[in-house]
């Protein structure tokens, strides 16, 4: 069997960490089983879908490195669906309810008042035709509900949670289309699933409930329900919602706003919340090859994206210069080299860049001193020898080591308290602005 998989995002609002999170998994899954990665776009919400969320939705896959093999939108199949839905009222499974929400909700307390679980109780279905006329006289539109066959106990072997067993009894028929005739995900989701011969449904365990659900709904449908996998959700280091205050953002803003290379972010969300460690990786090969549902924990995932400063920096001490030269105008491998260490973000760069080729403010505390530093710089080509050479001069000569030796001539050579190796940075700051931060 070759893998087959979707992640399907809607349109309706940006991409953040738990939803790439589902994108990712999918995408490592069928990489590593030389499969196909759907992107279907779930815009069957036509009044709250855009073109503007749809084209960022992609450039955030694109940037992180997840390409789609396949993509279609939902939108385009409503006649495939509508087709099915007829099918369906046709046999019964299908059935107008015309409860408006506020019912509903009144059912459900009553129901929870007397100790009993709050499932629809298809009243909508004993329903006569001179009842339906007078509810639709009164201007009510019926929503449509999908009539479960129960008793009934949907059983799967999830590839995370292991045995899974659902009572269908103990859940509400559920809601497929709208008042106004639009789709919920469940319906047009199964269709698509078994028109496009998806074999594995990788998703959030919050769904659980759902799949059982769905199980039914695509042996209806004649379809068979594909493989499943729910992994744990995500949540702050504390358990806390994610959110903005506790630093997710969404893709879009870490993709523009946030100097973070795109693999900080896929190391750690490929890594949250299974039994690996969190690491740094530059590029996706091992973790493809190291890919398995069995180091998922069935525990909540927690997830600190202070770790992605942490991992970004790591990523950029890693890189060779051929991976970056086209993204630093006018910076030689030499100086990357020099200045890679010192690196949290890409950024940094240009502070650097700035603090070799000046100006820079000197921090020069001691005057007397820093002139005698200055005659004992070495004559000729400054090169990445002369520090030595200079620092062994000033401790012979005026019996200075340690930070006494090396602090003074860093801040007035860089206005800095720290920063790359100053054997590095000399040949590329070059002897004439030494001697003119140095005031010599």
């Amino acid at each position: 069997m070759t893998v087959k998989v979707r992640f399907a995002p809607s349109p309706t609002g940006k991409l953040h960490v738990g939803n790439i999170r589902a994108a990712l998994v999918n995408w490592l899954f069928a990489r590593q089983q030389k499969g196909t990665f759907v992107l279907r776009i779930d815009d069957t919400d036509v009044a709250r879908s855009t073109k503007e969320n749809e084209d960022a939705i992609k450039a955030d896959l694109n940037w992180l490195g997840l390409h789609w093999d396949e993509t279609f939108r939902q939108s385009e199949r409503f006649d495939r669906y509508n087709e099915v839905v007829a099918d369906l009222k046709k046999a019964g499974r299908l059935y107008p309810c015309y409860e408006t929400s506020d019912e509903l909700e009144m059912k459900r307390k009553i129901q929870m008042g007397r100790g009993m679980p709050p499932v629809y109780d298809r009243a909508a279905l004993s329903l006569s035709k001179d009842e339906i006329a007078k509810l639709e006289a009164e201007g009510r539109k019926p929503h449509w509900r999908f009539k479960l066959d129960t008793p009934a106990r949907v059983e799967w072997t999830d590839l995370i949670r292991g045995s899974v067993s659902i009572d269908l009894e103990a859940l509400s028929d559920p809601i497929l289309i709208r008042e106004d005739g639009s789709f919920l995900y469940t319906l047009p989701s199964v269709i698509d699933d078994v028109d496009y011969g998806i074999t594995h449904i990788v998703r959030g365990e919050d769904h659980v409930t759902n799949s059982a659900v769905q199980v039914q709904i695509f042996e209806t449908v004649g379809g068979k329900a594909p493989e499943m996998a729910h992994f744990a959700l995500m949540t702050g280091k504390s358990g806390e919602g994610l959110s903005k205050r506790h630093g997710a953002m969404s893709i879009e803003e870490y993709r523009e706003q946030s100097g973070l290379e795109p693999m900080s972010i896929v190391s750690l969300l490929a890594r949250v919340g299974t039994s690996e460690s969190v690491e740094a990786f530059t590029e996706t090969a091992a973790l493809i090859q190291g890919f398995d549902f069995s180091k998922f924990s069935r525990s909540t995932a927690k997830l600190d994206p202070a770790d992605l400063d942490m991992l970004n920096a790591k990523i950029l001490h890693m890189m060779p210069y051929d991976a970056v030269k086209d993204r630093l105008a006018g910076v030689s491998e030499a100086f990357w080299l020099a200045v890679q260490p010192n690196l949290t973000k890409l950024s940094d760069v240009a502070s650097w860049q700035s603090i070799v080729d000046g100006p820079v403010t000197p921090i020069i505390e001691d005057a007397a001193h820093i002139a005698k530093v200055v005659e004992l710089l070495p004559q000729g080509e400054i090169t990445a020898g002369t520090w030595g050479i200079w620092t062994s001069a000033i401790k012979d000569q005026l019996g200075v080591k340690g930070k006494a030796l090396f602090m003074p001539l860093r801040q007035a050579i860089t206005g800095q308290n720290h920063g790359p190796d100053m054997g590095v940075l000399l040949p590329l700051i070059g002897r004439e602005k030494i001697l003119e931060r140095l005031g010599g």
